[in-house]
């Protein structure tokens, strides 16, 4: 939901000016290279169970769930009022020797959806290739963030005794095996690790366990795992960035609550969050979360995510993610999860990107270009959905993240 305030409503139409300078959500059926994403086809989606392709992509990552499994996780009855900068934010940022602009960012970039919030007010919202203030945007990875924070809450309530426990503690049918043995604090910072090779080549560890957990003829999680039942390291000595360890952690999280991950993430975090829109996360042939990614919401509800985030769980007087935990996730745990460690730019929380600099922020990330950024300092808040033709190792993430610094800055005052 969205509010105004009535004295920055009264200038607005007393100027006249209210549709262009107020941060009102601006939509176009156009983007870069829109006849290539489909434009001419209405933007069409990949048939179930077909790879995605550039053609496809706009469609079906904003359509994610409608011809998928999923578990709806319903609006909030008493969603929290977002309002509205009397003016859209203006932003120039340096790249590649140029200065550019919100606009230009757009104009070049593959993003379906830019949403730019700071402490609960909306400063930029953007749709392009016809998407809409209304459509649920799939999150791809951006859900491990999701995952983690779920831990925390489900060891704030009690039902997961300790970060320190072993799968096997929740899993006993995985007792004895390399993933059963592993600790939870190990899955939440990608060191566990598990031997598990994830580069979306459609080959790799990630497309066996997909296909694996889709299975119609679903084997159970124990025969799954056999799959991954290997060890390249020692748990804590190397980061390996893995949707096996998201997945491990989720089915701890259902079964120590003995709640499905899509309703417990509705009883614990979207209603306390008071989102304004539905949201869903995909199934998987045994009916469980496909945790590592999947999960769908709108950039307003992504945004809502965010600035609770911000406050480090805290929503409306009700910390609704545990404090500790929301510093501890947001704070590398060891040097080998500091940015800038193996040649990463970015560190490594508990399933959460961290930012280099001396701020802390950081970021939930997905393939293809789908991110979350937080900066709790100045609660600035900004989500990007995106259609960038390759899964990873686009040449956008590096002028998003200049974008974001620019941002930041200008928020902060620096």
């Amino acid at each position: 939901m969205i509010r105004l305030s009535t004295l920055s409503l009264l200038l607005l139409m007393a100027t006249g000016q209210m549709a262009h300078s107020q941060a009102v959500a601006v939509h176009s059926n156009a983007g870069p290279d829109a006849d290539a994403y489909g434009a001419g086809q209405g933007y069409p989606q990949a048939p179930l169970g077909v790879m995605t392709t550039q053609a496809t992509l706009v469609g079906t990552y904003s359509h994610y769930d409608e011809a998928r499994p999923h578990t709806t996780i319903p609006a909030s009855a008493n969603p929290s009022m977002l309002t509205r900068a009397p003016a859209e934010l203006q932003l120039n940022y340096q790249f590649d020797g140029n200065t550019q602009s919100l606009e230009s960012y757009l104009q070049r970039n593959p993003t379906t959806g830019l949403l730019i919030m700071r402490d609960g007010q909306i400063a930029f919202e953007h749709y392009q290739y016809g998407r809409t203030a209304q459509d649920r945007f799939t999150s791809q990875s951006m859900a491990k963030g999701i995952v983690g924070i779920m831990l925390g809450i489900a060891i704030a309530d009690g039902a997961v005794h300790s970060a320190d426990d072993t799968v096997a503690t929740y899993l006993p049918e995985l007792a004895g095996t390399e993933p059963g043995k592993t600790p939870l604090r190990y899955l939440l910072t990608m060191t566990s690790g598990l031997r598990f090779h994830e580069v979306y080549d459609g080959k790799d560890d990630i497309m066996r366990l997909n296909r694996a957990l889709n299975s119609k003829s679903y084997p159970g999680i124990a025969a799954i795992m056999q799959q991954f039942d290997a060890r390249s390291a020692a748990p804590g000595q190397v980061f390996n960035y893995s949707g096996l360890d998201t997945e491990l952690l989720a089915l701890v999280i259902s079964r120590a609550t003995g709640m499905g991950l899509g309703d417990y993430v509705n009883k614990r975090l979207w209603t306390p969050m008071r989102a304004e829109a539905a949201a869903s996360w995909i199934t998987d042939a045994h009916g469980d979360a496909v945790a590592y990614c999947c999960f769908n919401a709108t950039l307003r509800d992504y945004g809502r995510l965010g600035t609770l985030l911000a406050h480090d769980g805290m929503a409306g007087g009700t910390q609704v993610i545990p404090k500790t935990w929301m510093l501890e996730a947001t704070t590398p745990q060891s040097p080998l999860l500091a940015p800038g460690v193996s040649g990463r730019k970015l560190g490594y929380g508990y399933q959460i990107w961290l930012l280099p600099g001396d701020r802390r922020a950081f970021a939930l990330r997905g393939i293809h270009g789908q991110v979350l950024l937080v900066d709790p300092a100045s609660k600035t808040v900004l989500v990007h959905t995106a259609v960038r033709p390759n899964a990873t190792n686009n040449l956008g993430e590096g002028e998003l993240l200049a974008l974001w610094n620019a941002l930041v800055a200008h928020n902060a005052g620096l």
